[in-house]
């Protein structure tokens, strides 16, 4: 029994069969296939659709520069914060089962109160997105079916509200999953519907090109010039460009939580770096495939989402079924994008009312053959948490602009500046060094990125409060 102690203490398990981790909770079994599902529902959501719009405000050599640019600083980055999940060893060190733990443990001082803000905020204004983008999907459906009808004359307009209702009360069931350690089948389907929707945009774009219906000679650039627009338009256009594509590569927000559901043997940090690679390889291929597939069918003209009302209009069948998948998709992606914010509530309020049963008490219940739990503060928080961003939701259609916003401010200190810091102080790299020159260098270019990518956004927000009314919006 001392040895047991002794062995948990010191971050190592003594017996490889017990049913607890070296940490005292239960033992983790995610895997490189898991972490990598995770990373792409991450990253590879809805998002992607909107790549050729970002292509077609820089032309083809600073698009593609740009996504290449922006996978390996995601890969590069991802892989140093991988090593800072355990400390002071990245392998049988103490583990840091949050990315604010991570920060607290390797810089200290508040910065981590600092980077819980950045992450918190980012999280759950992106979730916000995804019930907004899912229910204009949903109405994308309907209104190809009113199309196919009455023909594309039509006024074929339907409010997202009641199918922001329907997602709402659709993730307060399933946001009752406790961890990221039951998200694996949702994660996994989710991430096969998204390699649907991209797969189908592509497919189409390519389609359309092939036939002699794209505008690759007429109206794509190498350098993104436009005669039709203005100087001033084509510069707030590529400062947003260049954010998308930066913030679409990014899931540093949940990568420590991912990390915390892989199974120690072998250790985490090389799972995690092989699911980084993977993940990104992956991400890489279809923002590739879909950004120039896209521009290259619709040029100077491309819509904001190539699946949307706004981009294709047959057939009916194919783009009814690529909206499917993405409502399927982000219902998932949902929950994996707001497990950190459930997790860090939790944790503190079992930290603050340790003796509270209504806090901390899991109630065994059955559903027929399936055995889970109920905990009731738990039930309570995530229900009202899921009501209030439903809301705020319907309330603000614009607040993809507002994500935007938060994306760009979040992406240098969560994507670059904390890993790089944490790395730094972890691998004692001596101030002045090449190596330490160089790593402040991608810092600091990030930043010039976040800060651009913030300018663009704030005209862009500017613009689209003015358009729409709190819960008043139809598509």
């Amino acid at each position: 029994m001392k040895d047991d102690i002794k062995a948990l203490e010191n971050g190592v398990a003594k017996d490889p069969n017990s049913l607890l981790d070296d940490d005292g909770r239960p033992k983790r079994t995610g895997t490189v296939w898991t972490a990598t599902a995770h990373i792409i529902n991450a990253v590879i959501g809805s998002g992607v659709l909107s790549l050729p719009w970002a292509m077609s405000q820089m032309g083809w050599t600073l698009g593609i520069s740009c996504i290449f640019v922006f996978a390996g600083i995601t890969l590069y980055t991802s892989n140093l914060l991988a090593d800072c999940y355990r400390s002071p060893d990245p392998v049988s060190g103490k583990r840091n089962t949050t990315y604010m733990e991570a920060v607290k443990v390797h810089l200290g001082g508040k910065r981590y109160v600092f980077c819980g803000l950045v992450q918190y905020i980012n999280l759950a204004g992106f979730i916000i997105g995804f019930i907004i983008t899912t229910s204009t999907s949903i109405v994308t459906i309907m209104k190809n079916n009113c199309y196919r009808k009455n023909g594309f004359e039509a006024s074929c307009r339907f409010s997202n509200n009641p199918y922001m209702i329907t997602i709402g009360v659709i993730e307060i069931v399933l946001s009752q999953i406790p961890n990221f350690h039951k998200l694996s089948i949702i994660s996994v389907m989710a991430a096969t519907m998204a390699f649907g929707y991209a797969s189908i945009g592509a497919g189409l774009s390519l389609s359309t090109v092939i036939q002699g219906n794209g505008n690759l000679k007429s109206t794509t650039t190498f350098a993104g010039n436009d005669k039709n627009r203005s100087t001033s338009d084509i510069s707030w256009n590529m400062l947003v460009a260049i954010g998308d594509i930066a913030l679409a590569s990014g899931y540093a927000q949940i990568a420590v939580d991912i990390q915390d559901s892989l199974k120690s043997s072998p250790p985490e940090n090389k799972t995690m770096k092989r699911a980084n690679t993977l993940g990104i390889f992956i991400m890489t291929i279809f923002f590739i495939l879909n950004a120039c597939a896209g521009y290259a069918a619709f040029g100077s003209n491309t819509p904001g989402n190539i699946l949307m009302s706004s981009g294709f209009r047959k057939p009916f069948w194919l783009l009814e079924l690529a909206n499917a998948f993405i409502v399927v998709h982000l219902v998932g992606a949902f929950q994996v994008l707001i497990q950190p914010v459930f997790r860090i509530v939790e944790m503190i309020a079992a930290e603050k009312w340790p003796n509270s049963s209504f806090v901390t008490r899991e109630i065994p219940m059955n559903f027929g053959k399936t055995k889970y739990t109920i905990n009731y503060f738990r039930l309570l928080w995530r229900t009202v948490f899921v009501i209030v961003v439903t809301v705020l939701a319907m309330a603000m259609p614009f607040f993809n602009a507002m994500i935007a916003l938060l994306g760009a401010v979040g992406f240098w200190p969560s994507v670059v500046y904390f890993p790089v810091e944490m790395y730094i102080v972890k691998q004692n790299i001596r101030k002045g060094t090449t190596r330490w020159i160089g790593l402040q260098t991608l810092s600091i270019f990030s930043l010039i990125v976040s800060l651009a990518a913030a300018i663009g956004a704030i005209h862009g927000l500017g613009e689209a409060v003015v358009k729409y009314k709190p819960f008043m919006y139809k598509a």
